[in-house]
């Protein structure tokens, strides 16, 4: 079984997702009359769903959402949450 490699897989895979995503609605902020953005609450389930550093690499790289203060407290909060749980599930079913 190889446990460690599907979940570095996954959370590549989800965080490339949430960094584009972010660019994305960053784009569409600055458009007047943009057509529909991504929500503030889906990018937080993004960010809980082991996203957050695509969510928060985002934040950084296209300075989107940093005047928010759930954002800015949040976000690196779920950083630690999304490494927490993939220890733990790592250290639960094994590495091999």
């Amino acid at each position: 079984m190889y446990l460690l490699e599907i979940s570095i897989a996954l959370l590549v895979a989800i965080n490339l997702f949430a960094f584009f995503l972010m660019a994305r609605d960053k784009r569409k902020s600055r458009a007047n009359g943009a057509p529909k953005r991504t929500s503030e609450g889906f990018l937080f389930f993004l960010a809980a769903a082991f996203g957050s550093i695509g969510v928060y690499a985002g934040m950084l790289s296209f300075r989107h959402k940093t005047k928010r203060w759930y954002f800015q407290l949040g976000i690196p909060l779920l950083i630690i949450q999304n490494f927490a749980t993939l220890y733990l599930v790592t250290d639960l079913f094994g590495t091999s």
